[in-house]
């Protein structure tokens, strides 16, 4: 039932992936004035009340992140399922197209919505701590909003999928 782990990364892989989880795009407006966007399914909600913390995990391979990490204020948009055909789009290797034909809402902050979502947070980063081959990067909610009619994303067996009710 329980195996050493031996280093097998294929098969860790595998088994993190059996566990479903939501999906959520990090966006901002980078520096030069256009946004930007990453996309995660380590965001976890409801790390602290108070102060409302949440917290997600970048990868340090990551092009995105360094240049989300200095923007003021970060989006965070929980995807909703009707989205699962443009979360690969939001997730590629061309940066340029990620956004194309997809609209967002820029905050005053610099923070960027994707108005497809099933819930929104303004987010301000207050700490990253190095884990492994990730930071685990911890914001404070500023400011959130909710979909109460829409039906979330999520990613699980490296697919995205529909929550069934």
């Amino acid at each position: 039932m329980i195996a050493p782990y031996t280093g097998d990364t294929t098969a860790l892989r595998r088994i993190f992936g059996g566990f479903p989880t939501g999906v959520v795009a990090l966006s901002a407006v980078g520096d030069d004035g256009h946004p930007i966007v990453m996309v995660a399914s380590t965001f976890a909600v409801g790390v602290s009340q108070d102060p409302p913390l949440v917290v997600f995990a970048a990868q340090h391979s990551s092009s995105t992140w360094p240049d989300l990490a200095r923007a003021h204020r970060l989006g965070v948009s929980v995807l909703g399922a009707e989205m699962a055909g443009r979360c690969r789009q939001l997730s590629s290797k061309n940066r340029a197209k990620r956004l194309a034909d997809i609209p967002v809402s820029i905050l005053d902050s610099g923070a960027v919505l994707l108005p497809d979502g099933t819930a929104w947070f303004e987010c301000e980063v207050t700490a990253a701590h190095r884990a492994g081959d990730h930071d685990l990067v911890v914001m404070q909610v500023l400011g959130f909003g909710e979909k109460l009619d829409a039906d979330p994303l999520v990613w699980h067996r490296s697919t995205f999928v529909g929550l069934a009710t």
